[in-house]
Formats: structure tokens, sequence, C-alpha cells
């Protein structure tokens, strides 16, 4: 009898515990959030979109079934972007012919939106700038490359840095990276899939949320001249924009004659994404995990990261 008196006093102490532990720290103790920004682009190019609910969306994290918490278009005002052109310190001169091309992009962004220029120089995003929504300072920021060859060390280094160093500690507003290199990494010159660097940076990228987008420009150095060298830096930068929900532009091995239909492209993304928000069982501790997401009963075309960044937000430099 005494014993049983035990067990019962066992179970209430167990159950109060329980009850001061506060919702939400339950919930992460069992349960790791995320959220990810995704494109859903209508059918036919200047068609309107059709409507979205997040009960047409199925989403596997880490392999595993997981319910969408949330669902909602960032197309309105109070959805908050900033964005970094990041421009590659080695990239040739005749970049110059694109400048206009970019500072009317920068021009053009949604209102709100806060933009910076950034230079790619020994393995760091050299910023030119702060962030801000002055799209004059930021448009006077933008110049030639002036470094040498390999100045860059790695573009996947350089994107690193910046995703660690975010300018911002807006963990709400939308991340943005448009990078102009070709992609080469001179570290690890053979085509390599796992290429370490180019891991490092999607991994750096997924944690600080970052939405990556790549425009196709040549290096000054010699591997960048050859054919072997373009193909190898296409598919990486391939690799790291699918893996972020962004997409890659190139034509040929050669450079593009405009880059007004890339940054086109790349607006009409903007104007079409979306956050969705979950509860996940994570694999282990907070980090990053593979995301696999549908879209059913639509013609739209989804565009979503492979990975995402499950957990508590992940801290910044100084936090």
């Amino acid at each position: 009898m005494q014993r049983r008196n035990l067990y019962v006093v066992a179970l209430a102490a167990a159950g109060m515990l329980a009850a001061a532990v506060p919702a939400s720290a339950q919930s992460e103790l069992g349960q790791a959030q995320g959220k990810a920004v995704v494109t859903i682009l209508p059918a036919r190019q200047g068609q309107a979109q059709g409507s979205i609910s997040a009960n047409q969306l199925a989403l596997k994290v880490n392999g595993k079934q997981t319910n969408i918490a949330n669902f909602r278009p960032l197309n309105d005002a109070n959805a908050r972007i900033e964005l970094v052109v990041m421009i590659d310190g080695a990239a040739r001169s005749n970049l110059g012919l694109q400048i206009n091309d970019v500072a009317h992009f920068i021009q053009t962004l949604p209102p709100g939106a806060r933009v910076a220029v950034a230079y790619m120089e020994n393995g760091r995003a050299a910023m030119a700038g702060p962030l801000s929504t002055n799209r004059q300072a930021a448009v006077h920021e933008l110049r030639l490359p002036t470094g040498p060859a390999g100045i860059s060390a790695s573009p996947y280094f350089c994107l690193s840095d910046l995703a660690q160093h975010w300018p911002s500690s807006d963990r709400d507003a939308r991340r943005i990276v448009v990078m102009v290199t070709d992609g080469v990494d001179d570290y690890e010159v053979r085509y390599d899939p796992e290429d370490p660097y180019v891991q490092a940076a999607i991994s750096d990228a997924v944690r600080s949320r970052i939405v990556v987008y790549s425009i196709y420009w040549r290096n000054r150095g010699f591997i960048d001249r050859t054919g072997y060298g373009a193909d190898d830096g296409q598919n990486l930068l391939a690799e790291l924009t699918q893996a972020t929900g962004g997409n890659s532009y190139w034509m040929g091995f050669g450079d593009p004659v405009s880059f007004q239909p890339y940054f086109q492209d790349i607006d009409r993304r903007l104007h079409n994404q979306y956050e969705i928000g979950f509860d996940a069982n994570p694999s282990g501790k907070p980090g990053v995990e593979s995301m696999k997401l549908r879209l059913n009963n639509s013609s739209a075309k989804l565009v979503a990261p492979q990975q995402v960044y499950v957990g508590r937000p992940a801290p910044m430099d100084g936090e």
C-alpha cells in the first residue's frame, strides 16, 4: 500500500513539472522549428498567379513527412528584403559593359528593399557600403573589378564570409544574394560535386537563410579561360543555387551580351515568393537538413531549397 502511494505521488509530481514547462519549451524539446523561402511561378510568363494554399504543399524534412504550420506570400509592403549584389574582384574588366544593367536592377527593386554592393576579395565579402534603401548610394558603389587574377581566392569562401557576417540583425527579412562570378574554385580546380568549400558555403548560406542567384562572368585566371573551367564553375554554381532555392544564369561558355534578361527573371521571382514555416523532428541537434517540397493540383512551377536550417535561429557573428 505504501509503495502504491509513493507511485501516485511521483506521477503527480511529474505532471506538475510538465505543467510548469512553457508550451513553447515543450515543443522545442521534441520538435525544432524551421522556415524557408520558396518561389512559385505562374505556368506561363506574364500570366497572373492563381491562388496557392498550404493544403497544396507536401513537405518532407530529413526524409520525414512534415506539417506546414504557416504559409504566406511575400509580396506585401511588410515583406522586407535585404539584397547584396556580390561581384567577383577578379572578373574581366569588360564587365563594365554590364554595370548599367546592374544599376537598373538595383534602382527597380521592390519598395522598401535594402540593398548593398560587395566585392569578392581575398576570401571575404568586402562590403562597399551598408544595406540601405538609398538606391543612388548603392549604384554609386558599383565599380569595375580591379583585383588581379585569383583575388577572390574562392567565390565560395566569400559567400561563407558574407553569410557568417550578414550586415543586419533583422532575422525576419528575406535575404537574397546575387553573385557575379564564373564559379571556379581555385583551391579545387578539378570538378568535384562534393567540393568542401562549396559544401561549406551551402551550409553557411542555408543557416543564414539566404537565397542565392548567380550570373556567370569569366575571371582573369588561366583555368577560367578553358571550357573545362567554365563547365566546372557553372556546375558548382548550379549546385549552390539549387540548394538555397535560387537560380543560375549563363549563356554557353562565354560571357552574356546583357544581364538584363537575367535581372528581369530574378525580379519576377522576388515578386512570386512565399515563406513556409514548419515544426520538424530533427535528426540530432539543430542544423541543416534535407528538404523536399511538392506542389499538388497546380500547373505553377515550384522552386524550393533542397536544404533547410532546422532549429532556433543560427547564431550570427558577435552573438
